[in-house]
């Protein structure tokens, strides 16, 4: 007669972070539906207080669009894998990346966030897809974002991930189009990319099933034991 089996090691913490024009309550829907695992969520302090997620112990990082660019600056300590939804490791073009957003677009929203922050933030929602008020906009830390958006290239960051990833992306994105998501991860792995069919830039939103079957599977590989 042979003993208990050895006890399954516990859940990684799923870690998310929201991106520019956002805040942490943009996951909702997808933590419902992610809601067996345990949780944690960072947020930048676009419109209140910025909360920061400490994180111990195993965890699966999850960014949407600019914050899959803040996670790929640093992966949280015991991170086991990362998921990009509507992401990118560079926003605008660049030599040799035609597909990213011109700079001067990014540069006439940092000139006009100074004046009118609130239309700003309103013309750039409801290009995503998002009709929903939001707060009082604190101009400094989506100033510092919307520069990382124009100036930052993680692409060395991503082409030397140390864990693997998940990409998924809508076919019909108006803020990372699919031409620069194809660029941007062309040289990743087969099966790393999966594409929502018409899907838009706030898939954690509109497509949250969808998002969290794929979520699922990827925790299957990454994360077995648990």
């Amino acid at each position: 007669m042979t003993g208990p089996g050895p006890a399954p090691r516990a859940r990684p913490t799923l870690l998310f972070v929201h991106g520019w024009a956002f805040d942490a309550s943009l996951w909702a829907p997808l933590r419902a539906e992610l809601g067996g695992w345990p949780q944690a969520v960072f947020d930048a302090g676009y419109f209140g207080a910025k909360q920061d997620a400490d994180v111990a112990g195993p965890t699966i990082a999850i960014g949407h669009s600019l914050g899959v660019l803040r996670l790929l600056r640093r992966l949280p300590p015991g991170c086991l894998g990362l998921v990009a939804i509507n992401g990118f490791p560079r926003f605008a073009a660049a030599p040799g990346f035609d597909e990213g957003v011109p700079a001067r677009m990014l540069d006439r929203m940092i000139k006009r966030l100074s004046a009118d922050p609130a239309a700003v933030l309103r013309d750039f929602r409801q290009r995503c897809g998002a009709a929903s008020p939001f707060g009082e906009p604190r101009t400094e830390a989506l100033g510092l974002d919307l520069q990382a958006l124009r100036d930052d290239d993680l692409r060395p960051a991503l082409a030397a991930l140390p864990v693997p990833l998940l990409a998924l992306a809508g076919e019909e994105d108006p803020i990372v189009p699919a031409p620069m998501t194809r660029a941007l991860f062309a040289d990743r792995p087969a099966g790393e990319l999966c594409w929502r069919e018409r899907g838009g830039h706030l898939l954690p939103v509109s497509d949250a099933p969808w998002c969290a079957a794929r979520i699922r599977a990827f925790l299957s590989r990454v994360a077995p034991e648990a």
